[in-house]
């Protein structure tokens, strides 16, 4: 097995339960990590036998492009697409982060990980 990482996929979005927060929209980051199977592809050199680390960072931004309330939605979006048009992919762990979050505080970000296998 071998693992692909996209780190830091920057988004401005419109996610949250106020109503606000769908009119303003904020800043997000997403990480995410596969699993797949890395050696044939180590050994053709050629994308055909690999996953493409440009189609994982459109699933993401269309997906984010889509408002929803809660983090784990969208996230579970993302992972449900990820699954659906990329069969060799066996584990997701995505993490979705709104930064600057509108909770009364001064916190950087609020993340939500999540880990799902291939059933």
């Amino acid at each position: 097995m071998g693992t692909i990482k996209l780190q830091n996929i920057r988004t401005f979005s419109f996610h949250g339960c106020l109503e606000e927060e769908g009119k303003i929209g904020s800043d997000y980051r997403v990480d995410l990590e596969i699993k797949t199977d890395l050696r044939k592809s180590a050994l053709s050199d050629d994308i055909k036998d690999t996953v493409d680390y440009v189609l994982l960072n459109q699933i993401v931004v269309e997906e984010m492009d889509i408002r929803s309330k809660l983090l784990e939605h969208v996230a579970n979006r993302i992972i449900v697409r990820i699954f659906k048009e990329i069969p060799s992919v066996s584990r997701i762990i995505l993490s979705v982060s709104k930064l600057n979050p509108p909770i009364g505080g001064d916190v950087e970000a609020v993340t939500i990980e999540m880990e799902e296998y291939r059933t």
